[in-house]
């Protein structure tokens, strides 16, 4: 008679063995030392009167408060459309099979990527310096415009530049990567349709690249959000500065520290959520 593999082997017949889950103490001893102190961690921050909760509920929709936050935005738009734009074109630029651009638009890049974005901020609020005067004309010929350098580059207008132009370096190289994500035969492809250099580039490659583009992109501009706060070194009333405008006036430091800390917060978790939707489109059309 014939006898079954577990007979043969001296083992349980197969599924008849009983199931042992793995223990993981050390997993478990870990959660409870991290819960333990997470839950110290909140119970001081909640409990120190240091940090003056009422202060805090007390600004949080204050009117300057809220005035600097909408500066915060403006110019993260307005930077980060700047830098979509230079960006793409220098991408564009750089993967010319024309030496002469491309060989300008990699100078752009090394240069504002190397120098950092507070000392170019500092530099451009500083312009009128180097230039007293705007001049736009034909050379040895007829003046166009002429207009005083401080008139021009306000502290406004000097955020701009230092945020938006360093900002086109990192999104060129962004973009490009995506550009060269795109397989070259997609190119090949639209060309023996017919197809112009314009029309593959928007209609073909562009597409194609966002799924690639699309996750660093929305890192750069959680990235200018926070880089806002540097403007506050030219007396732009962003967020920041005008949390240090009060806390200047009322010797209020953390409270005021901590609204601004909290709207950033905000701020930034609506904007991941934004690039989650994004993503998660995208990668379900691929």
């Amino acid at each position: 008679m014939a006898r079954g593999v577990g007979s043969m082997t001296g083992l349980p017949p197969p599924g008849t063995q009983p199931i042992v889950r793995l223990r993981h103490p050390w997993t478990w001893a870990a959660c409870v030392i991290t819960g333990l102190i997470a839950a110290l961690v909140l119970y001081s921050v909640a409990t120190n009167p240091a940090f003056e909760w009422g202060v805090v509920a007390q600004y949080m929709l204050d009117g300057q408060i809220l005035a600097g936050l909408a500066r915060t935005a403006e110019l993260t738009v307005a930077a980060m459309l700047i830098g979509l734009l230079l960006g793409t074109l220098l991408a564009v630029m750089r993967l010319s099979r024309n030496i002469l651009l491309s060989v300008m638009s990699w100078l752009y890049i090394w240069a504002f990527r190397s120098v950092p974005v507070l000392v170019q901020l500092i530099f451009w609020y500083n312009f009128g310096a180097l230039y007293p005067h705007i001049v736009l004309g034909i050379p040895f010929g007829p003046v166009f415009y002429s207009a005083n350098t401080n008139a021009v580059i306000t502290p406004l207008t000097a955020a701009l530049a230092g945020l938006g132009l360093a900002q086109a370096a990192y999104t060129a190289e962004v973009i490009r990567a995506g550009i060269l994500s795109v397989p070259p035969g997609q190119t090949r492809a639209a060309k023996a349709l017919g197809m112009g250099p314009t029309t593959i580039f928007f209609r073909i490659v562009f597409p194609q690249a966002m799924r690639v583009v699309i996750p660093p992109i929305g890192n750069e501009v959680i990235s200018m959000v926070k880089n806002t706060s540097l403007v506050s070194v030219i007396a732009l009333a962003e967020l920041l500065y005008t949390a240090q405008l009060i806390y200047s006036r009322t010797y209020q430091t953390i409270p005021l520290l901590i609204v601004a800390s909290l709207w950033y917060l905000i701020v930034v978790s609506v904007l991941s959520a934004g690039q989650h939707f994004l993503e998660h489109r995208y990668r379900h059309r691929a």
